[in-house]
């Protein structure tokens, strides 16, 4: 009995204390902890995950005199409080004091917000869950489209089934923004013959993409006629003209070590001739210069293409995934350019606020991130391919989503994300790419449930988009 009354008397103690602490400093805590693992890239070439450890976390529940309130949208998903007077028929972007914003076709400030992947499975297993949850392929585009802007998402990002969004939109009161992926380099590598699927994406010979090759300019130009299908369509985003391109730091190495007779080669070493350096001079510094040079010269014969044929929607760039966007040079070249720049950015908690800060600086451009995600423990997969974190619950992926997302908003240099994906890995499918087969990466299992506790902290981040732009305008460091 007096032990009782001791340990009684001694949580009184401890939540008075922790009371009374609360009341002086009448604030809430900043971030929560959630368990999480990362990939790493070993030194043999094979990938792990670490194990689970704590990572800082920030909500909107801990954002200090935030309320959530809800926000009338333009029918095309822009701020209806916030008019401009850039209306031009068609999304673009427009920076308006020191924050980059998009602008929807009626000229109201906009925030992109997509899902990667929309499009029915293509598996055995997926096909039937399809056809008894939907029925047809109407059904699910009509159901999945109002289920995504119920949830805030705005937008249809990469390899999306683009026909039938369009489609859809030709009945839609509101209708829902989509992006479109061209595959330039990808395109002609296939018909010119050396490229192969690398986990992820389009693999190269030697990392060296064939953008010195002379009939590269001329393909661009045939290739780009499909654009014109789409140029007057206002619910068109923008285009990508390629995905996860090798623009790696060591370009001129890897060109130089192509055979002499590949123009590559000759490009490359024409290029340390006009400039009066030797193999034997090569520095880092040369090796970014070249880099730049790579860029420009992709980015400038792509950019044509795209504006001859439409020149109403924005070139919003070819989603870059590795070091390329920390290179001062190559995002200067990239940015004369492209009218946003576009990052797949994986192995990161909490985006860094200086990396931001840089893309758009450099490149004179804002940014969307088109490719990241988290996968639960809780959903029964694999998990094991992909990048991505691992996590224990689905709450906690929609955790990660908020940490993730706010960081973003808090930069004024974001003008959209792209979460990957709309639909889970299927392990029975077949023929699939390597980082595609076994993860929760998607808001929807295999049998196109959604998983609510993801969904429930998206939509609350989602569908306060512009609340939370407001807030940290108002609440800066």
């Amino acid at each position: 009995m007096k032990n009782t009354i001791y340990i009684f008397l001694i949580m009184i103690l401890f939540e008075w204390n922790y009371a009374t602490v609360f009341a002086q400093n009448n604030t809430k805590p900043d971030h929560i902890l959630v368990d999480a693992r990362v990939k790493v890239y070993n030194e043999d070439g094979t990938r792990s995950y670490k194990d689970y450890k704590p990572f800082k976390t920030r909500t909107l529940a801990l954002l200090p005199d935030f309320e959530s309130k809800n926000t009338q949208l333009s029918k095309y998903g822009g701020d209806i409080n916030q008019p401009t007077n850039f209306a031009t028929g068609f999304y673009h972007v427009k920076k308006i004091g020191d924050r980059w914003w998009g602008i929807d076709p009626l000229g109201y400030k906009y925030f992109n917000i997509a899902l990667n992947g929309v499009t029915e499975g293509k598996s055995k297993r997926t096909k039937e869950a399809f056809i008894q949850k939907f029925g047809n392929k109407t059904n699910w585009i009509n159901e999945t489209v109002e289920m995504l802007q119920e949830n805030g998402f705005n937008c249809t990002g990469s390899w999306s089934d683009v026909e039938a969004i369009v489609e859809a939109n030709k009945t839609l009161e509101k209708p829902i923004a989509y992006t479109i992926i061209w595959n330039f380099m990808s395109s002609y590598g296939r018909k010119r013959g050396g490229t192969y699927q690398q986990s992820g994406h389009i693999g190269y010979p030697n990392d060296a993409i064939f953008v010195f090759d002379p009939d590269f300019e001329t393909f661009c130009d045939e290739h780009a006629k499909q654009l014109v299908t789409y140029k007057d369509d206002p619910n068109l985003f923008g285009h990508f003209s390629d995905n996860e391109m090798p623009f790696k730091f060591e370009a001129l190495d890897n060109y130089l070590s192509l055979k002499k007779a590949d123009y590559g080669y000759i490009a490359a070493n024409k290029w340390l001739l006009d400039n009066g350096i030797t193999k034997e001079q090569i520095t880092d510094k040369h090796r970014e210069l070249f880099m730049a040079f790579a860029a420009e010269k992709y980015f400038s014969i792509v950019s044509k293409a795209i504006k001859k044929y439409d020149p109403n929607h924005m070139y919003i760039g070819s989603r870059f995934y590795a070091a390329e966007k920390n290179y001062e040079q190559f995002m200067k070249a990239a940015g004369k350019h492209l009218d946003v720049i576009s990052n797949n950015y994986y192995n990161y908690w909490t985006p860094d606020a200086e990396q931001m800060a840089n893309w758009s600086k450099w490149s004179g451009k804002p940014f969307i991130v088109t490719e990241y995600y988290v996968k639960g423990e809780d959903s029964g997969m694999g998990n094991t391919s992909g990048a991505g974190w691992i996590v224990r619950t689905q709450k906690d992926r929609g955790l990660f989503y908020q940490n993730y997302n706010l960081a973003l908003l808090e930069s004024k240099n974001c003008v959209g994300w792209h979460y990957f994906k709309y639909q889970d890995n299927d392990p029975t499918a077949k023929g699939v790419d390597p980082s595609n087969i076994d993860a929760n990466k998607g808001i929807v299992s295999n049998q196109y449930k959604v998983w609510k506790p993801l969904m429930e902290k998206m939509n609350e981040i989602n569908t306060n988009i512009y609340n939370l732009i407001a807030y940290f305008d108002t609440h800066e460091n």
